[in-house]
């Protein structure tokens, strides 16, 4: 995906696009999130900003647990009193869309994301041609890794390729001390799998390719292997791998501390990272996933994240939803020529995903922690966004623990992970 830096002319066109909307009536909309309270705080700021112009229209946010969203989403998005508008990740969005509980785009809104947004994400909001959701975050991933430690075990620079990541984690590794050289992660679905595919990825390898699994690669076969070495040679403990994806958990906790020397992370997790080591974080960097004897250059797994309108929700509501949004991510909503929606996500060191965000954002894109992910983007391979793509993710997480604790080899793994994405995936596609 492009991620070419908008021209002033087309910002300049971009800023036009929203009159003030005229209501005949008082609409009551609802935004459901799974952000923390102090971003809830944000987006609650921006809607009052929306309401100077629209005050007939409100917006309530609520907000629920990460693990709870999608499960929300469709327990009461059935109805027209569920949330009116959905923060949702991009892997959701095919069997939302199947089972008409989100409405497509009205044209307007079609028209100014393909225009305005790289095409791989928008395309990643589409389904059947039809666009559904309003990006806003895209993240991907990257090596991070404490200098201090790189320090005390004598590596001079981050690993470019697959054997100086194995002997940079064999360095790292100090079972006296309790510390892992590499630190994987269990118990949470996208934890778990993106790390490893973007390894993957980086060895020339895909997850998916035409809508079917390719998990019985060669280059998925090697990374299979990676995994596995790295867990028997210990430089990757299962023990100290626990997270999910409110808190990181312990996963956090041994890299905050000290106890880990490299992570594959996403740049979304740095308001954490930093809160947590303080003055420490200057010891932390970023660099591009180490390359594979098969791959030919770094890349990342990339998803995105965008808001969706209930498709049971009232014409007036549906229409004040589209409103608020189209207004939220536009460059006149925030502060410099961003959008308020890019602002918000700033503030948690997320990434936006409009091209004229990133160009508004440049200065706090080039810090020394998220420019590693800055500069990745352009090479990153989206998730596959296809129906069964979450059942796809967390049955490849339970393979792959499988090989985290000792209980199968790669081999048998890569075996039992094709069959059971066939299987999932032909299931899905009926």
């Amino acid at each position: 995906m492009s991620f070419a830096w908008t021209s002033k002319l087309a910002l300049a066109a971009s800023l036009a696009i929203l009159p003030v909307t005229s209501w005949a009536q008082a609409v009551n909309i609802s935004y459901l999130t799974h952000w923390s309270p102090e971003t809830v705080a944000l987006l609650e700021a921006a809607a009052k900003d929306y309401a100077k112009t629209n005050p007939d229209v409100s917006v309530t946010v609520r907000a629920v647990p990460f693990g709870d969203l999608l499960t929300t989403l469709r327990s009461q998005g059935g109805g027209s009193d569920g949330p009116t508008i959905g923060g949702i990740y991009d892997l959701w969005l095919p069997e939302l869309a199947r089972d008409k509980l989100v409405a497509p785009a009205p044209d307007a809104v079609a028209s100014e994301v393909k225009a305005s947004w790289p095409a791989g994400v928008a395309s990643a909001a589409s389904v059947g041609g039809k666009l559904y959701g309003i990006p806003n975050e895209i993240d991907v991933y990257a090596l991070n890794y404490n200098k201090a430690l790189f320090k005390q075990a004598g590596i001079a620079a981050a690993p470019k390729t697959w054997d100086e990541f194995k002997d940079a984690a064999k360095k790292l590794t100090n079972k006296d001390a309790g510390q892992q050289g590499f630190g994987m992660i269990n118990s949470w679905a996208a934890g778990v799998v993106h790390p490893f595919a973007s390894l993957l990825v980086s060895n020339g390898g895909e997850l998916v390719r035409d809508g079917k699994p390719a998990l019985d690669s060669k280059q998925a076969g090697e990374t299979f292997e990676l995994y596995e070495e790295l867990i028997k040679s210990g430089a990757s403990v299962p023990a100290m791998a626990t997270a999910d994806a409110n808190t990181t958990g312990p996963f956090l906790d041994n890299f905050v501390s000290g106890k880990t020397g490299m992570i594959i992370m996403a740049n979304w997790w740095e308001s954490a990272l930093r809160t947590g080591m303080g003055d420490k974080f200057a010891d932390i960097a970023t660099a591009p996933i180490p390359v594979g004897p098969s791959g030919d250059k770094p890349h990342s797994i990339s998803y995105s994240w965008m808001t969706v309108v209930n498709a049971n929700a009232g014409e007036a509501e549906q229409k004040a939803a589209w409103d608020f949004l189209a207004w939220l991510n536009n460059p006149k909503s925030g502060k410099n020529g961003a959008s308020a929606m890019s602002d918000i996500l700033m503030s948690m060191g997320i990434l936006p995903s409009r091209t004229s965000d990133i160009e508004a954002h440049k200065d706090k894109l080039g810090s020394d922690f998220l420019s590693g992910y800055v500069s990745v983007l352009a090479d990153a391979k989206p998730f596959p966004v296809v129906p069964g793509g979450q059942e796809f993710s967390e049955s490849l997480q339970q393979t792959l623990e499988a090989l985290q604790y000792g209980q199968v080899s790669a081999k048998d793994v890569q075996a039992t992970a094709q069959a059971d994405a066939t299987s999932i995936l032909e299931r899905a596609a009926k």
